[in-house]
């Protein structure tokens, strides 16, 4: 049976990724969430995750960590590939989209970190932050018109680009950012899915406060 070590629900977006392609693709597994920013954290990490950081998946003996990682693990594992999109242009590009995710983007991410209960304010960010939410819409309409057909998201079908971008479509909404039609569509998609809901719903109920997430407001 697998194990997912994740982070809490309401803040921990690399988590959200991997648990997002486990549950859309009807994937079965245990979870174990960890509350991070915490002195236990530090201490129970250890024994999950050899980079000390969430998520972690476990397939009995074998240890797989990083979102993109274990959903590759897991789209060979389990899903035939079905993972990324059939197409090969289409799915050339979808790993280079997840990549440049993976890899960048770092002033939204220091400036604008996922927090799924917080609503918009009069926080804004700066020009990096606005240069890296450009380049983030730029992908999605490209991904869209090059290889939307078939579906709502930016491959069509869901596939593992939409899940590296999932965390994007949380900071966009609960920050109050400006989206084109596409990425409205786009995040709209994401947030029909089953397995979002239920992760926002989960982490709505949580009762943890992290001070140096909650602290980007007016």
């Amino acid at each position: 049976m697998l194990t997912l070590v994740i982070g809490n629900k309401n803040y921990s977006s690399w988590s959200l990724r991997a648990w997002l392609v486990l549950t859309e693709f009807g994937v079965e597994f245990d979870e174990v969430r960890l509350l991070m920013d915490t002195p236990e954290f530090a201490e129970v990490i250890q024994r999950w995750a050899p980079n000390r950081r969430v998520p972690a998946l476990h397939d009995n003996d074998l240890v797989v960590w990083d979102s993109l990682a274990i959903c590759e693990y897991v789209n060979e594992r389990f899903l035939d590939g079905r993972g990324w999109p059939a197409d090969v242009a289409a799915r050339a590009h979808a790993r280079s989209a997840s990549a440049e995710m993976h890899s960048g983007f770092m002033a939204v991410r220091k400036q604008m970190p996922m927090n799924m209960r917080r609503t918009p304010d009069n926080y804004r960010w700066d020009a990096e932050a606005d240069k890296d939410i450009a380049r983030i819409q730029q992908i999605w309409r490209e991904l869209r018109s090059q290889h939307g057909h078939g579906g709502p998201f930016l491959c069509g079908r869901f596939s593992i680009v939409d899940a590296m971008y999932a965390p994007v479509v949380s900071r966009f909404t609960t920050y109050g950012v400006e989206m084109d039609d596409t990425a409205r569509a786009f995040a709209d998609a994401i947030q029909s899915l089953d397995g979002w809901k239920a992760w926002r719903a989960a982490g709505d109920v949580e009762t943890e406060y992290l001070e140096d997430t909650e602290k980007f407001r007016a």
